[in-house]
């Protein structure tokens, strides 16, 4: 019956990323995982500083936990975070292809004020002009921002269950999309895949009909041009994920994939995550 498993689903903990350009780092529990990329986070904001700029990121709403823990560490280091642009991956939107009202449940724009932005020290708070989310009306803004701010100082991001980044799905079945075609695509509104709409329905009591059907996202190209890409994952369901973004092909099929293209990729994960899927019945 293993024969009928995909070979990389028995890649071992110890080999992930074994062959790949791809950085493995394997923490311990969720916790872990925050404290880790709230830390990161705050090291990117370092840096630029001291090159006399302010750092320019791209920043997910998934995972989530780290950003009360960065705004903790802001507030008791006291660290100026002013100058910082901060550009979200993604929003979901309301019919007619506009943004979901800020006080929406699922909004990413109202939880990265409640859980981000209103608990820093509006003295070190980066300025409300430098919170960015793409447009629906005209997402080759980001592109233009990223230009005028000299690039992408680094993208930290989450992985979903199709092997998406932001919200960028694979292409539908019998959809051929090449790695070069996909790695290119720009931000943009599109259709959210029923596995993306299934999964985030988990986090929200299993209910689907709550999802929205459409979101703006932050493009492959912006992603993959950053000059680093530090991507997370503190899900048990995405122990399988992972495998296939590490050891299987590289493929517009599973996005995330295309991180072994790129020159400075780190993948972060928990202790169960990197464990071997436990594919039975039981």
């Amino acid at each position: 019956m293993t024969a009928l498993l995909p070979d990389y689903l028995s890649v071992s903990p110890e080999r992930l990323g074994e062959g790949t350009p791809v950085k493995v780092r394997i923490l311990g529990d969720m916790a872990s995982i925050a404290q880790d990329m709230a830390e990161t986070m705050l090291q990117a904001f370092h840096e630029a500083k001291e090159q006399r700029r302010g750092a320019t990121l791209i920043i997910p709403v998934g995972p989530v936990d780290q950003f009360p823990v960065l705004a903790e560490i802001i507030n008791r280091r006291r660290f100026d975070c002013r100058d910082a642009m901060l550009i979200n991956m993604d929003e979901y939107l309301a019919p007619e292809d506009r943004w979901v009202d800020i006080d929406h449940p699922l909004s990413f724009r109202g939880y990265m004020n409640r859980k981000f932005y209103d608990l820093i020290d509006p003295d070190l708070a980066p300025r409300p002009e430098n919170r960015v989310f793409p447009d629906p009306r005209e997402p080759g803004g980001i592109q233009r921002l990223i230009d005028e701010r000299g690039g992408v100082d680094a993208c930290f991001g989450g992985i979903g269950i199709n092997g998406h980044m932001a919200f960028n799905e694979p292409p539908e079945p019998g959809e051929a999309v090449s790695v070069d075609e996909f790695a290119g695509l720009p931000s943009r509104v599109l259709n959210l895949s029923r596995e993306t709409r299934t999964i985030n329905s988990v986090t929200v009591g299993g209910e689907m009909s709550v999802i929205p059907s459409r979101a703006v996202t932050v493009g492959m190209k912006e992603i993959l041009g950053s000059r680093r890409c530090r991507f997370y994952c503190n899900r048990p369901w995405q122990s399988s994920v992972v495998r296939r973004v590490l050891h299987g092909p590289v493929t517009s099929a599973c996005p995330a994939s295309l991180l072994r293209r790129h020159p400075d990729a780190t993948l972060t994960m928990a202790d169960y995550v990197a464990a071997l899927p436990d594919i039975r019945l039981r």
